[in-house]
């Protein structure tokens, strides 16, 4: 505002100089058309003198009327003409008095001097001295002369006076437009700096900030030194970025300790139905046995079959308990357990593990259910005839593999099996990627630190 402001002053002002100068300009342009006007009456009233003295003298000299026609002429527009100088010269009163004293002496030089004279030689020219008359005369329109020269170099000296006030007036203007120009170009310059300095670069700044916000980078924060409306903006920008990493991290730390939750359920209720429930069906199948042993013929095979069903049941009950929460792994480590998979895998499994130690529980386990999620939709969809396992810990982190000969063309987003691996995983900060090409078999890579998480 204050910049427009400036423009707004710096322009106006130019434009009220400029206005003046032409306005001036144009009174003088006036003054100079009427300075011309006045040198042109005066000419003429000058020739109308000297008309009415070359007339009369050679009427004098020759006694011929055709010398009388311009003294005729002269005679009659001598008054208007005379006026008309007076009305030219009325504005200045130094020029007017000498226009009043020029009538008066060419009024006089007729009236009393020229009319009288050649009335008398019209009536007897031999009566008229002509050589006095002529002399007479000729002092008489010197005089006149002498005036004429005085109006009109104080008329001349007016316009050349006129003229260097219009080339002042001329030069302001330029002057005055100059650095108009030059001011505004300035001021719009300053004002372009400060538009990108201050309003343009902070917006381009914040605008690349919130593209990284949007592609994932929450820590992405603008400088927030910014005046007025976009300082404003620059606070709000780095509030909605604060709060949204914060919610992202409580998001991201919810769904650790809902992971964690499920698995410590899924590790208890494993280990209730092993320490409780399975041990009382192997307890019953002995009983069942040794009962079988002692009692009659006709009632030995109702005992043996149900022995033989408790035995199943306990063998179902085992393969529940391995899958809610696999026993191997907590006692073992995710070795053995990786290894107990791809045995009971129907698809012949190679497993290549590198893994020094055991690793955080919640790694172990997540590791554990991608190779059993992978296993298991291999065994049913894939058909291929070889399945390839390598889990390694490089660079604190543990990257898996499972990598098959199947037909391929898996599809992550349509079925909940993976999808909800991908959750697990990314809820440790991992990351998960399929690949699976048609007629190409299918690849599960998966990242994950092995440091347990902060939130765990």
């Amino acid at each position: 505002m204050i910049a427009s402001g400036l423009l707004a002053v710096i322009i106006g002002a130019t434009f009220a100089v400029l206005f003046s100068s032409v306005a001036e300009l144009q009174e003088m342009e006036h003054r100079a058309q009427d300075s011309e006007d006045v040198l042109v009456a005066a000419n003429r009233l000058e020739r109308l003198v000297v008309d009415l003295e070359t007339g009369q003298r050679g009427f004098l000299l020759t006694g011929s009327d055709q010398f009388l026609q311009p003294w005729i002429a002269a005679r009659a527009a001598f008054p208007q003409q005379a006026a008309g100088l007076e009305n030219l010269v009325a504005g200045n009163a130094e020029q007017h008095a000498r226009a009043v004293r020029l009538t008066e002496a060419g009024t006089s030089y007729l009236k009393e001097y020229s009319e009288p004279l050649v009335a008398a030689a019209q009536r007897n020219r031999s009566s008229v001295d002509a050589l006095a008359a002529t002399q007479e005369g000729k002092q008489r329109t010197d005089a006149m002369r002498i005036q004429f020269d005085q109006l009109i170099a104080a008329e001349e000296q007016l316009a050349t006076a006129r003229q260097d006030t219009a080339d002042a007036v001329a030069h302001r203007a330029i002057v005055a437009a100059a650095a108009g120009l030059t001011g505004s170009v300035v001021l719009v310059g300053l004002f372009t700096w400060y538009l990108n300095s201050r309003i343009l670069r902070p917006v381009r700044r914040t605008a690349t900030m919130a593209g990284q916000l949007a592609a994932g980078d929450l820590g992405a924060r603008v400088p927030d030194d910014g005046v007025g409306e976009i300082g404003v903006l620059q606070r709000s920008f780095n509030s909605m970025a604060t709060a949204v990493e914060q919610g992202r991290r409580e998001l991201a730390g919810s769904r650790v300790r809902l992971v964690a939750a499920a698995d410590r359920a899924r590790q208890r209720i494993e280990r209730d139905l092993h320490d409780g429930t399975q041990q009382r069906l192997v307890s019953l199948a002995l009983q069942l046995r040794a009962g079988e042993a002692a009692a009659p013929p006709e009632v030995r095979p109702q005992l043996r079959n149900a022995a033989d069903e408790l035995t199943i049941a306990l063998e179902e009950l085992r393969e529940l308990s391995r899958g809610i929460h696999p026993a191997i792994l907590t006692e073992g480590g995710l070795g053995p357990a990786l290894k107990s998979l791809a045995r009971r895998s129907p698809v012949p499994s190679e497993v290549t593990i590198d893994v020094p130690g055991r690793l955080a529980a919640p790694v172990e386990v997540c590791a554990y259910y991608v190779v059993s999620e992978a296993l298991a939709n291999t065994a049913k969809h894939a058909g291929a005839s070889a399945v390839w396992i390598d889990a390694r810990v490089s660079d604190n982190r543990l990257r898996l593999s499972v990598r098959d000969d199947g037909c391929g063309g898996a599809a992550p987003d349509r079925g909940s099996g993976l999808t909800g691996l991908a959750d697990r995983v990314e809820a440790l900060a991992g990351t998960i990627s399929v690949t699976s090409p048609v007629g190409a078999g299918t690849t599960v890579l998966v990242n994950l630190p092995i440091e347990p998480h902060d939130e765990l």
